[in-house]
């Protein structure tokens, strides 16, 4: 303990040849830490999940969680946030294909949803889990929740907008609920089974033509 006591010292001052390399040390420390409340956040929940049980399954402890964290209520916030970079770049990976094509890229986020890992999913969507067991309205965590939701809110709107729908507003919320929906389902109904969320595509098509003036039929 006195060694390793006297490398964060060195670390921190910037001084001395172990530095650097404790400075890496420090740094995949942090990554097992944040690897692991993650899984554990979205398996056990916020609030089932102590810092000692984090730095249990990390294989690390209290102190070290504490030199990479200032608190519990950090790492959560940092969960959401990279929840939400995540998300964002699922999302940018699937449109990706279909450039200036915003009808196609609306139908692909919705397959994409439904063909979406299970084990990605099966908790329902990590942030609005969040939103059920904090409580503090103010907590850094929230903050990010309700900003990750309204850019999707806008972004559907706007695909909404850009392919023609006749209320783009009210057709980007439809198909926020339903892509959420889908996400939520997915706690009740594993896969395998036969379940609402297979069918999210084809509610995403049948509102997009509704809203374009056609009939809304969907046959699969």
């Amino acid at each position: 303990m006195k060694v390793e006591a006297k490398r964060i010292e060195n670390t921190e001052t910037g001084g001395g040849a172990e530095a650097a390399p404790c400075a890496g040390a420090k740094t995949r420390v942090r990554d097992r830490i944040f690897e692991t409340a993650c899984d554990l956040f979205y398996k056990q929940g916020i609030r089932g999940v102590g810092v000692d049980a984090i730095a249990s399954e990390a294989g690390t402890n209290k102190m070290s969680f504490y030199r990479s964290f200032p608190s519990k209520d950090e790492l959560v916030a940092e969960y959401v946030r990279d929840a939400a970079r995540q998300f964002m770049q699922w999302w940018d990976e699937v449109v990706a294909p279909y450039p200036n094509d915003p009808r196609r890229q609306a139908e692909a986020l919705f397959e994409a949803t439904v063909n979406k890992p299970v084990e990605q999913c099966d908790r329902g969507c990590a942030m609005a889990n969040v939103m059920v067991e904090i409580q503090e309205e103010d907590h850094a965590a929230l903050v990010v929740v309700r900003a990750h939701k309204a850019e999707i809110r806008e972004r559907l709107r706007k695909l909404a907008a850009d392919m023609g729908a006749r209320n783009p507003d009210k057709l980007g919320d439809s198909l926020m609920l339903v892509m959420g929906g889908s996400f939520q389902a997915r706690m009740i109904f594993p896969q395998g089974s036969s379940s609402p969320v297979d069918v999210a595509g084809c509610c995403a098509k049948v509102l997009i033509e509704a809203h374009l003036g056609n009939n809304g039929a969907c046959s699969g």
